[in-house]
């Protein structure tokens, strides 16, 4: 009888990352010119690469696709943030939770596997220059990118799937700006074991599994860079891989002070933080990490805008 009576909860209310009404505008307009920013810089350079045959290298193929998952982050995450800032009502429905966390989630895998691939090509490139032109054809970078997106929406197939057996019943609030899914598994009045083992063997198996990868990927060039004699040649190889482990650097930390150093105030606003640098930070900056000391992209720039 008990379970009868219990009223289920179908929509939630998401806190957001301030109550003080004096600093909602102010943030509103902070991250809609961050959002903006983000979309222009990332969707800005997937057109540039597409328009300019100078840039059909496998590398910015690879920095097409991670500039769409950058977008497809930004996106799923962003724009609830700036109606709540605006809005009195923060409640989100159980579909559009759901929504929001597979387009994050599945960005979040798809930008592991690509990171993965793009240390794969400089290892190559700098390891077996020879080989590269017929290693890392166009077409098998086309297969890599969308592999990387598919194993991203399957992951998160899996997760979805699981979320929609749950109930719940108890206290719709959740202390974050965005649909933090171990949140809604403390809130469910169903057993949500099964989801939080399946969520978390997941997720640190693709995220151990890519990271060490990538480790694994540098430290073979790093040996590759010592090898050569040419100084030239050295700072060479170090600037093309500067960038991309800059953004790896940047991923992957974040993860690692989100989900394992403790925090000195509460764990909802340490993981707020912390995650406003993985899901609005990190796709701002990347774009410009890429592009900024890149000749190549910043010629293809100057040539789109002579046109």
């Amino acid at each position: 009888m008990a379970e009868e009576n219990m009223t289920l909860v179908t929509e939630f209310v998401l806190i957001g990352l301030t109550h003080r009404p004096e600093l909602k505008m102010p943030l509103f307009l902070v991250f809609l010119v961050i959002y903006l920013i983000t979309l222009l810089g990332n969707l800005g350079l997937i057109v540039l690469i597409w328009k300019d045959p100078h840039l059909h290298t496998p590398m910015y193929l690879f920095l097409s696709g991670l500039a769409m998952a950058d977008a497809s982050t930004s996106s799923s995450v962003t724009p609830k943030m700036l109606i709540n800032f605006l809005s009195k009502n923060h409640k989100i429905s159980l579909a559009e939770f759901f929504t929001q966390f597979y387009f994050l989630g599945s960005s979040a895998t798809t930008e592991c596997f690509l990171l993965l691939v793009m240390a794969y090509d400089r290892y190559v490139a700098i390891c077996n220059p020879l080989l590269y032109p017929v290693v890392m054809s166009n077409s098998l970078c086309t297969q890599f990118i969308s592999a990387s997106y598919l194993v991203g929406f399957l992951h998160l197939v899996i997760h979805v799937g699981l979320l929609v057996r749950l109930t719940f019943c108890r206290s719709n609030i959740i202390r974050y700006y965005y649909c933090e899914i171990l949140q809604l598994f403390k809130l469910s009045c169903t057993d949500s074991t099964v989801n939080m083992i399946v969520l978390l063997n997941f997720s640190v198996f693709i995220q151990a599994f890519t990271f060490l990868n990538i480790i694994v990927s540098y430290i073979k060039v790093l040996f590759a860079i010592l090898k050569k004699k040419s100084e030239k040649g050295r700072r060479k190889a170090f600037s093309t891989c500067s960038a991309h482990l800059f953004s790896v650097s940047l991923f992957y930390g974040t993860l690692f002070l989100i989900y394992v150093c403790p925090g000195s105030g509460p764990v909802e606003d340490k993981e707020n933080m912390f995650s406003l640098l993985y899901t609005i930070i990190i796709p701002l900056l990347n774009p410009f990490i890429y592009s900024l000391r890149n000749k190549e992209v910043i010629g293809a720039l100057r040539r789109l805008m002579k046109k």
